[in-house]
């Protein structure tokens, strides 16, 4: 757990939305799971991939999350999106939102890797969502770039909070405790201090080097080299960011 940033999002859930905007590796969805455990809301989770760029299916998709904390729910608006010839979107919506303001409790909607979508389509779509949140609903957005809406606005209104990169990265005493109590390493506090630094607190690094360092007897040296050339980061890299890169950037960055 990470007191600073629970405290973080709990003080935000009074407001609209909280946006967690910051590259792969550093433990958004962690952070929220972790988070959603301990409050006392109900939440719906949807987890968006590269399919939901189409915002029939998108609502469809977000119709099935709110099911899962209130089962009646977007029963009459499957039906609308299900026809041959489904009626504009933000008259879907509107159904939606107005079914969506009978759940008597306050609850949470979480949309994550919200990155993977890009259609237009879908950003107006929760754009509409946004301007009509019910009052109970509070949507938390992961991602790792900031998505088309209206954050501006919202950020202006005192209506959005937010968590990047600074805030996610590992403090000193974050790193230490997740180095030895999480990763079990026996480290001293100046080869703790000098993967923090190596890494620049990006999560993903620590682990992986921690992964790294296991039965290893030249610690300080592996610390002492550790780059961005390490066979873990470089797979990592291929995999989490240069794989997902459409053809055409992953043709220009090779």
């Amino acid at each position: 757990m990470r007191p600073r940033l629970i405290e973080h999002l709990n003080e935000g859930v009074h407001r609209k939305v909280t946006l967690i905007s910051a590259p792969a590796g550093f433990g958004k969805t962690t952070l929220v799971s972790e988070w959603l455990a301990a409050l006392p809301r109900p939440a719906a989770w949807l987890s968006l991939d590269e399919g939901d760029n189409e915002s029939t299916r998108f609502l469809a998709y977000l119709v099935a999350a709110l099911q899962t904390i209130a089962p009646s729910i977007g029963e009459g608006v499957l039906g609308m999106l299900q026809s041959p010839q489904p009626p504009p979107t933000e008259s879907v919506l509107t159904a939606l939102l107005n079914e969506i303001t009978t759940i008597p409790d306050a609850f949470v909607l979480v949309l994550d890797d919200y990155h993977v979508v890009d259609a237009t389509a879908v950003d107006d779509a929760l754009g509409f969502l946004l301007e009509h949140l019910p009052p109970r609903m509070h949507l938390v957005i992961a991602t790792r770039e900031d998505p088309d809406l209206p954050l501006a606005r919202l950020r202006a209104r005192g209506q959005l909070s937010e968590l990047r990169a600074a805030e996610l990265r590992f403090a000193p005493g974050e790193a230490a405790d997740f180095l030895k109590g999480v990763m079990g390493l026996d480290l001293s506090e100046e080869e703790i201090a000098a993967l923090e630094t190596r890494t620049e607190g990006w999560i993903a690094g620590l682990q992986l080097a921690a992964l790294s360092m296991r039965g290893r007897e030249d610690v300080p040296e592996f610390i002492r080299a550790f780059a961005g050339d390490n066979r873990y980061i470089v797979d990592y890299l291929v995999e989490e960011v240069l794989q997902r890169q459409p053809e055409r950037i992953r043709s220009f960055l090779l």
